[in-house]
């Protein structure tokens, strides 16, 4: 008797303690430029995601740990930092919380018009979430 492998489901990586609230949203030319403060609390994550536009993000207060998909490359962002998330299923990373003060982020999403703002991954093999 044959056994039938069917193939396993690959599933998104669900974020974990993140609240966000939109402050403002203008669109214009097929671009929506929407601003949000997002926070983090301690021990959460963003989930593995990409964007479908490019984010600018100052993180006004705690630490954002910020991996790609390799699993290797990891930079921190403490309060006062700003950094750039370009747009495209090429750049899938995740932002975590690993101290003990909730983290604090005020993001331009530079977005496609009716685009959703994160695109949800499986994570990409890295020994967390």
């Amino acid at each position: 008797m044959a056994a039938l492998l069917a193939p396993q489901a690959a599933y998104a990586t669900p974020p974990v303690g993140v609240s966000g609230q939109n402050i403002t949203k203008v669109t214009a030319l097929g671009t929506e430029y929407i601003v949000r403060q997002i926070t983090i609390a301690p021990g959460g994550s963003t989930g593995w995601h990409w964007h479908n536009g490019t984010l600018y993000v100052r993180v006004v207060r705690g630490t954002l740990t910020h991996t790609t998909y390799d699993c290797v490359t990891t930079r921190n962002y403490g309060a006062g930092r700003n950094f750039v998330e370009p747009s495209g299923s090429r750049f899938v990373h995740i932002g975590r919380n690993l101290g003990e003060t909730p983290v604090v982020l005020q993001v331009l999403y530079v977005n496609p018009q009716g685009a959703p703002l994160a695109q949800d991954v499986p994570n990409p093999g890295c020994p967390f979430q």
